[in-house]
Order: C-alpha cells, then structure tokens, then sequence
C-alpha cells in the first residue's frame, strides 16, 4: 500500500495511525484559526470584485469534485441570462503569474481544470495564485461578465466572496481531524451558504443547506475531434481505462457501472501532466480517460475517449443560488 493510500485508509477512522498524527495537527490547528482570526479582526484584507462572486471548494485534502460542480454552475448561470467568469489558482500549472485560458492554451501552461472549463463552457477563464488579480484581469477583459465563479479556494480568504458552496463527496469529513491526521484543511463545521454532498446524508455537523448531488457518466464517450461514441457500443471490448485524478477507482467504478470491461486499470496521480506517458501495455485496444485527462491525453492521443461527468442537483439548490445572486450587491 502506497503512503497516501495509507493516509487515505487512515484517514476514515480513528485508529492507531491518525491518533498517532493527531499531535501533529494542533500546530496546523492553530496556524488556520490565527489566520482566519486576522482576516476577522482586519488586520489581513479580503479583496471585493465589482460583480458577484461564488466560491466552490471543499475543507478535505484531495477531490471531492469541484470542478463538475463549477461547470454545472456555470451552464446554470447561462441558461438564466448571467454572463459568468472563470477564475483559479491553476493548480499543476508550469507556468506562473495571471494568465487567461485560451482552447489553444496546454494545461502546462494553465492547469488542465481550467482548461477544461474554458474548453467546455467557452466562458472567459483567468488563472492566477491571488484569486483577486485574476479576476480583476478577467474584468478588464470581458467587461460584460458579470458574475464570478472561483474554482476552489474556500480557504483563499483574500478573496471576497458573496456565496460559499463546499462540496463533499462520499467519505464526508471522514475521521473529523486536521492534516495530517485527518483530511480536513479546516476545522468543520464552518460557515457556508451551501454544502453538496454524494452521501445519502450530509457530513456530520453540517449546519448550512445541505443538497445532495447524484453523479453519472455521460452516454457517449467523445474523442479529440468531436466525435461521440455512445458507450453501449463499447460494452463487450476490452478496454484501457486511465485516470489521473484524486479518486480514480471511482471513474472505474462508474464505468463498470456502464457496463464497460477494463482489461486494464491506470491510476496516475492527480494532475499527472502525461508529457512522458506511452499506450504501450495495451496497444489496440480503446483509450478510455476522464475530461479532465483528455485535454492532456488528446495532443498525443486524438483516439482516446472521453466520458464526461453529468451533476444533477435539486431546484432547491438553483433557487438558493438566484436568490443569493439577486440580493448580492
């Protein structure tokens, strides 16, 4: 078993490993509080954009599937007649400084999360480490956007921010401790207009709104040029399934789920950039990856399919959103 792995299965309960980190996590602790206490008390400053700005994040090391969320709100914002922007750190990226994301860009350049949305949505995407000079780069861009969402960063709190959504997946707040005795960033609960969760019932403590989100894949698989293959076409074929990202077992898992056989399984680590990375083991057989891997696989691998992640979320959670927008100042 690898270290994360490891740390990950630790991290579920209170055995003797995470009791053993525990100490570990008071200084971690206390270093959160103290920051999140200057920004309180303001002697550290959050930055306000000029438009509304929503925040997706989760208080857990590791995905908890952000950035479906992020398209998901984006697609809604549009459909209601917003003109909505992108903005993130660009996490995995090479390069550095503010920089907006092109469909032309690399996800060396920018981050492949961000280049994802840019190419899935076409909405203006800006990365930077400071969120705030992102979006005021955005801004001075594409003038009529006219809300913001931040791709992760619910602990970035130099950032203003107008609603607050922390997204869960199934294994909640697991054992309820900080790193590195646990998989918490932050201590929980904390305050935030809206929490999403897998699980049949939200992380425990939970006090905002709570809304469960139910994931599964999309019907059709999708290569570099456009082009959709329904999955029932490939159930029967041996398939090499690949994933880098924080829980591959459950892109696998999904697709078995489709019916799909996987003659091979690839966990990479997340954001595994695959400039080195060779279809060797599996030659002839169908490339299966997730969005996200796409945008990295396809310059070196047009062939391979990708199956996009479809959120469905209550009209309860959409009417909570239009109606934070419209009293937002």
């Amino acid at each position: 078993m690898s270290l994360s792995a490891g740390l990950r299965s630790a991290w579920r309960q209170r055995g003797w490993l995470a009791l053993a980190l525990w100490p570990l996590s008071l200084p971690y602790r206390a270093l959160v509080a103290l920051r999140r206490t200057l920004y309180l008390w303001g002697v550290l400053r959050s930055e306000r954009l000029p438009v509304p700005v929503i925040v997706v994040g989760n208080v857990i090391a590791g995905g908890a599937g952000k950035t479906p969320v992020t398209l998901a709100l984006v697609r809604h914002l549009q459909s209601t007649g917003w003109q909505p922007g992108v903005i993130s750190r660009g996490y995995g990226r090479t390069s550095d400084g503010c920089r907006e994301v092109r469909p032309a860009s690399t996800a060396s350049d920018v981050g492949d999360e961000p280049l994802l949305i840019a190419r899935a949505t076409g909405v203006p995407v800006f990365v930077a480490r400071r969120r705030a000079q992102a979006g005021r780069a955005l801004l001075a861009a594409h003038p009529a956007t006219d809300v913001i969402v931040c791709d992760d960063g619910l602990q970035h709190l130099a950032l203003a921010r107008d609603m607050e959504i922390c997204v869960f997946n199934d294994e909640g707040v697991g054992n309820g401790f900080l790193l590195p005795a646990g998989p918490l960033r932050e201590a929980w609960p904390r305050t935030v207009d809206a929490v999403l969760h897998t699980a049949p019932q939200p992380p425990r403590g939970t006090r905002a709104p709570a809304f469960r989100l139910v994931r599964q894949l999309a019907p059709c698989g999708i290569d570099a040029q456009g082009r959709q293959v329904p999955l029932t076409r490939l159930q029967g074929q041996a398939l090499h399934a690949v994933a880098a990202i924080a829980r591959p077992e459950e892109f696998f898992a999904m697709l078995r789920t489709r019916g799909l056989t996987l003659a091979q399984c690839e966990a990479l680590p997340d954001h595994y950039d695959f400039d080195s990375w060779q279809h060797l083991h599996n030659k002839g057989k169908t490339l299966i990856c997730t969005e996200k891997d796409a945008v990295k696989l396809w310059p070196a691998h047009p062939g391979a399919l990708a199956v996009p992640l479809h959120l469905s979320l209550p009209s309860e959670f959409w009417a909570q959103l239009d109606a934070s927008l419209s009293s937002a100042p």
